[in-house]
């Protein structure tokens, strides 16, 4: 993980699911993270024969997006996103330990309240998921 996802993401191991931004522009975000066996899920998620759940690998193009856009400075260093919904899903590929995940993230309307995005999942050139999500955007809070 390096320190430049760290700053563009409020997520912290074992929560956060990108490893680098490939590129970014206003259209696209491509980013990529390495499912390791060493994932807090594969101890209880299919143990003798470790899969990504489908959940994680939706929150994976949702965080390779709100990086991307936070790269891009469309959203502030004090605003949090948080999805809201998800919809179109669709799983084409199991996605298993060492497995380089890509998420391609298209931007579909971005907001200073919203952001609708679309995301497909390749490991290699293999489809592995698609969806499509809108978070919400809202100030941080201090705790």
């Amino acid at each position: 993980m390096s320190n430049e996802i760290e700053a563009l993401l409020p997520h912290r191991t074992p929560f956060l699911f990108v490893d680098e931004i490939l590129s970014a522009d206003d259209e696209k975000i491509t980013a990529v993270h390495t499912f390791t066996e060493k994932e807090f899920f594969f101890q209880g998620h299919f143990p003798q024969y470790p899969v990504v759940p489908g959940v994680i690998l939706i929150e994976t193009m949702a965080q390779s997006g709100g990086a991307g856009l936070r790269k891009l400075g469309k959203l502030g260093d004090n605003e949090l996103f948080f999805l809201a919904t998800v919809d179109k899903v669709k799983f084409r590929r199991q996605v298993r330990p060492g497995d380089i995940l890509r998420s391609e993230v298209v931007n579909l309307r971005v907001s200073a309240r919203m952001i609708k995005q679309a995301g497909k999942a390749y490991v290699g050139d293999e489809l592995a998921a698609e969806a499509e999500w809108l978070c919400l955007v809202s100030p941080r809070e201090e705790a």
